[in-house]
């Protein structure tokens, strides 16, 4: 399975984003492969609009499908990811990726 978080860095170090559309980076852990991928998504930042909505579609290219992140997408953004099948979790913006990776595992977060 195919795990994304929001993360301002790119390693299981980094802080979790709070953010999602316009997190700076999207880290994906391959829990059966054990193999872990991050994508700059800095750019959004010039998006006026849809930020959301264009970072959900990169979830989806991705193959994931979790996502955790701090405070979760936004409507349109719950939407995209709903219907590409992705579950989201939240309550993981004070946290490194690690932590929420482990408190994923353990049912401590949130399912939005």
């Amino acid at each position: 399975m195919k795990i994304a978080f929001t993360a301002k860095g790119t390693d299981w170090d980094s802080q979790m984003d709070p953010r999602f559309g316009r997190t700076e980076y999207i880290l994906v852990y391959d829990d059966e492969k054990e193999t872990f991928e991050s994508f700059d998504n800095r750019d959004i930042e010039n998006e006026a609009h849809g930020a959301g909505p264009k970072t959900s579609q990169k979830l989806f290219e991705l193959g994931a499908q979790v996502l955790i992140t701090g405070n979760g997408p936004g409507g349109n953004a719950a939407t995209v990811l709903q219907k590409a099948g992705v579950k989201s979790f939240i309550g993981a913006g004070g946290m490194n990726v690690k932590e929420a990776y482990k408190a994923y595992k353990n049912n401590e977060l949130k399912e939005f």
